[in-house]
């Protein structure tokens, strides 16, 4: 007797009704809020609710009133500390998640294959389609994309608005060459829940996915691998970690040179001295802390052939 395949499971088409919450303190949020809103209502989404936040603290609460008060989906205009803030309130919904990429690196869109552009990213929420990914978490925190502690996180605490606003991730450059002087190396101890592997490092990323500012660090990380990835810059030299940096922007061969990489569900990281935390882009957190995956966290809405 022939064996049939179980049938595919159906995946339900994204709702037409939605909300629509934008960071208008973002560096494009405030200038596109009216356009995206046009737009949305033109490629035929039905707004429910529509609200440009001028309090980026505000961002979850508004969030967590659309699901309240019902919304199919939510459309999250922003950056990827916007993405990141306002994700929690999804987890356990049922309710898309949509992503508008108004942000300075948009690492999280990258990884989901959206389009940068707004018209584009408007098209994938009004005739894209459902897709379950993966979260990352620091301790309690859900993140969408990447937590990182070293260099990073001080640029993020320090860097100014106007200059990230305006310049972009050449902003970024500029301020992290500041930064990097005075900066030293920690001590790290990984603990996957077998070993403890003991090493020097200037940098650790924890990826959800590959990107993180905006560059493709990882051919390891994704949002659907129910796994999440520790890399880490080793060694004490500042030239390395620039170095490292370097040759994953421009995907050089030797890109992984300088770094070790660890995939699992769970981990315990520990540092001396101790380190903040930034999580897609936001310092939050700091040393020790246990980073893990939430697979299949929650529905996002994404392009029809990715």
């Amino acid at each position: 007797m022939e064996t049939k395949a179980p049938p595919s499971p159906v995946l339900r088409p994204l709702p037409r009704e939605a909300a629509l919450i934008v960071n208008a303190h973002s560096r494009k949020g405030q200038d596109l809020y009216a356009q995206a809103k046009q737009k949305l209502e033109e490629a035929g989404v039905r707004l429910v609710a529509a609200h440009a936040v001028e309090d980026p603290s505000q961002m979850d609460t508004t969030v967590r009133q659309a699901i309240a008060d019902g919304a199919p989906m939510v459309i999250v205009g922003g950056g990827d500390g916007s993405m990141s803030g306002t994700v929690d309130e999804l987890v356990g919904k049922d309710c898309v998640f949509a992503v508008l990429p108004l942000g300075t690196a948009n690492s999280f869109a990258r990884t989901l294959g959206l389009p940068l552009d707004l018209d584009g990213a408007v098209q994938v929420i009004a005739h894209g389609r459902r897709r379950r990914v993966d979260l990352g978490m620091i301790d309690r925190d859900y993140f969408v994309n990447a937590a990182s502690l070293g260099l990073s996180p001080i640029i993020g605490r320090t860097v100014p608005h106007k200059l990230k606003r305006y310049l972009g991730r050449i902003g970024y450059l500029v301020w992290a060459i500041k930064c990097s002087v005075g900066f030293r190396a920690f001590r790290l101890v990984i603990d996957d829940g077998q070993k403890e592997h003991r090493l020097w490092s200037t940098e650790v990323r924890i990826l959800n996915g590959p990107f993180h500012g905006g560059v493709e660090l990882s051919d390891h990380a994704d949002v659907d691998t129910g796994e999440i990835v520790i890399q880490a810059v080793v060694g004490r030299s500042h030239v390395r970690l620039a170095w490292d940096w370097y040759a994953k922007f421009f995907k050089l061969r030797d890109r992984d040179s300088h770094t070790q990489e660890f995939t699992g569900k769970s981990f315990t990281i520990s540092t001396r001295p101790t380190q903040r935390i930034s999580i897609d882009g936001e310092v939050l957190a700091k040393t020790p802390v246990t980073a893990k995956v939430a697979a299949g966290a929650i529905e996002v809405a994404v392009p029809v052939e990715g």
